[in-house]
């Protein structure tokens, strides 16, 4: 088959596309958007459900209810994003897969674009299923194939686990045979998605019988490898996924002395690491993200008294990524770290775009808000969320999806006056709406700006689900008209703009203010493609 240049992102996504797969759904978040936008943009998805949704709780929701039907699909998240699916995914553990059901998670070790680095393969242990961790492109490609076939013969969703590093960085892949897609098929047993308790307890103790076969899989899979010859045992090393990667590099392509048991698909192989562990003086865990290996090898399974090394006790970083520098450290060889910046470069923190409509939309803010003073303006997750920088200033929280609505709620019942929310359009749509409603059954008095740029800009200019309709939604939800305000966030209209947010700050009420003004980086697309 022919081979492809391709992220690691693009290569799960290509592999699920050969693999036969029926349907995509996602919700856009870095470092995993690319796999959607790869497959949008293939003619070979033509025909195949792949528009964003909602949010990731839908987004799985939707991808158990194709798995019903006997089809294959994946449901793709960033990891803070599997917060908010967290209850069908859990749940999907019990209720298991008919087609094959992938959810695919891209972590952000080091928060290049998150609010936290939490491990999604703590998740996977926690639902009991299958996780797969790729260590390069190819694997990305592979696990495709692998993880479809598990999940059909397990009846179980599979987790794959991808970070940054591997999500963006591109290498050659080789294409396999494609596979047609498995036909529409309603399940033999029509009470398996039923989780009624007498019905759930009977699938827990199935779930809890698998894990023996799990296991014996991970034992077996072509992803992991267990090189336990080797010229010195005084260290046996524990690599997951991208970080076998690292470890290669560290050595610059000399022979590695040392026994490595890589590990890409989990539960544990508890064998085969009892026989590194009798074998080796002490064991290095490299793993990128957190230390759910070296947590569970220094729990009751590993008694002894050989030292167990990795992120616990020092010997590489407890927050961060990996990189083969922080390897051949934690190995004892040479640090290559290099020169620190010179004080004379200027630090370059992100800012919003120039001309941006949010710019505006928060300096007349500013201005409304100047005789209240600072600490009044609950933020969300968004380009906007650079309102916080100088030269604007002009936000004060930013916790999760939706948080704006709800902390700002939580505010004024607490007697902050006035108590405002910024959120933007499509994070409204995402995680906003019951926030609102909450507000409207309250009659909170609140000001919640929804900024309207028409797009999901953070990520890169993707479709959202409440396109045109944010004042029907307010509406539906039972917010008054006469206080659902849109305004054009420009400099000309800057005394229009301040005296709306006047008005409604003096409202005891629900008041919903709109600027609506388009990104001007989606702008500048359309202008490009047109002329």
């Amino acid at each position: 088959m022919d081979a492809l240049m391709l992220l690691g992102d693009e290569a799960l996504a290509q592999g699920a596309l050969d693999a036969g797969i029926s349907g995509f759904f996602a919700y856009p978040g870095t470092p995993s958007t690319e796999i959607m936008e790869y497959v949008q943009r293939s003619k070979q998805a033509e025909g195949l459900h792949r528009t964003w949704s909602s949010n990731e709780k839908t987004a799985m929701e939707s991808a158990i209810g194709m798995s019903y039907t006997g089809k294959r699909t994946m449901v793709m998240m960033k990891h803070v994003g599997l917060n908010v699916a967290a209850d069908p995914f859990m749940n999907s553990a019990f209720t298991g897969a008919h087609g094959g059901l992938i959810v695919t998670v891209a972590d952000d070790p080091s928060m290049h674009s998150s609010q936290n680095e939490q491990d999604s393969r703590f998740y996977g242990k926690f639902a009991m299923i299958p996780t797969l961790e790729p260590s390069n492109q190819q694997e990305c490609y592979d696990m495709a194939f692998y993880g479809f076939q598990l999940s059909e013969q397990y009846r179980i969703p599979v987790l794959i686990r991808l970070t940054t590093r591997l999500s963006h960085s591109r290498s050659g892949v080789v294409r396999r045979e494609k596979l047609a897609q498995n036909p529409l098929k309603k399940p033999d047993d029509l009470f398996q998605f039923m989780l009624l308790p007498a019905i759930a307890r009977k699938k827990y103790k199935h779930l809890i019988e698998l894990q023996k076969d799990f296991v014996n899989e991970s034992a077996s899979s072509p992803f992991n490898s267990f090189a336990l010859k080797a010229k010195d045992y005084s260290k046996g090393i524990i690599c997951t996924g991208l970080a076998f990667n690292y470890l290669n590099e560290a050595f610059k392509g000399r022979e590695i002395p040392y026994p490595v048991v890589k590990i890409c698909q989990y539960p544990l192989p508890a064998e085969q690491i009892h026989q590194l562990y009798d074998t080796c003086d002490s064991l290095l865990i490299l793993e990128e993200g957190m230390p759910l290996v070296e947590e569970q090898l220094k729990g009751l399974a590993f008694k002894g008294q050989k030292p167990i090394h990795g992120r616990l006790d020092g010997t590489l970083t407890r927050d961060g990524e990996l990189n083969p520098n922080k390897v051949a450290v934690a190995l004892g060889m040479e640090d290559t770290y290099g020169s620190p910046v010179p004080e004379i470069v200027a630090g370059r923190p992100p800012m919003l775009c120039v001309g941006c409509p949010h710019a505006d939309s928060y300096l007349a803010l500013n201005e409304a808000l100047e005789q209240y003073g600072r600490g009044h303006v609950f933020s969300d997750i968004g380009c906007y969320t650079l309102g916080f920088l100088p030269p604007y200033n002009a936000i004060n929280s930013c916790v999760d999806m939706g948080a704006s609505i709800t902390m700002a709620k939580g505010a004024a019942d607490g007697g902050l006056f006035p108590a405002i929310a910024v959120i933007g359009d499509s994070t409204f749509a995402h995680s906003g709406l019951t926030g609102l409603l909450d507000c409207v059954y309250d009659k909170t008095n609140i000001v919640i700006v929804i900024l309207d740029n028409s797009t999901t800009g953070m990520t890169g200019g993707q479709d959202y689900t409440a396109f045109g309709k944010l004042e029907e939604i307010c509406l539906g939800l039972g917010v008054e008209r006469e206080h659902i305000r849109v305004f054009v966030p420009f400099k000309k209209n800057y005394p229009e703009m301040i005296q709306i947010y006047k008005d409604e700050m003096a409202y005891k009420g629900v008041s919903v203010i709109i600027p609506r003004r388009e990104c001007v980086q989606t702008l500048k697309k359309k202008h490009k493609m047109e002329g």
